[in-house]
């Protein structure tokens, strides 16, 4: 079964890993691999619990913001044919 750790939980990971524990014994300790590890380090590497606050917030608005975007193109495309329709 897949665990599901939170940003906060996993700059802890990273904490202790930069404070000096093994990432094996680490891996070990919390269930989770040295892949995932080492891809939330690529992903949170250097960041505090308020930067991955701000990082899922600018997500979730580029997400929207991108939805909407895609949404405008769609209704300019839809008002073009039948534009060319009517003609």
């Amino acid at each position: 079964m897949k665990k599901r750790y939170t940003d906060e939980q996993i700059i802890g990971f990273l904490k202790q890993a930069a404070a000096g524990t093994p990432v094996k014994d680490l891996c070990r300790k919390h269930g989770f691999s040295d892949a995932s590890f080492y891809i939330w380090r690529q992903k949170f590497g250097g960041m505090d619990v308020p930067d991955a606050r701000r990082l899922r917030a600018l997500e979730a608005e580029n997400a929207k913001l991108k939805k909407l975007l895609a949404e405008a193109i769609l209704d300019k495309e839809a008002l073009k044919v039948v534009v060319r329709g009517k003609s």
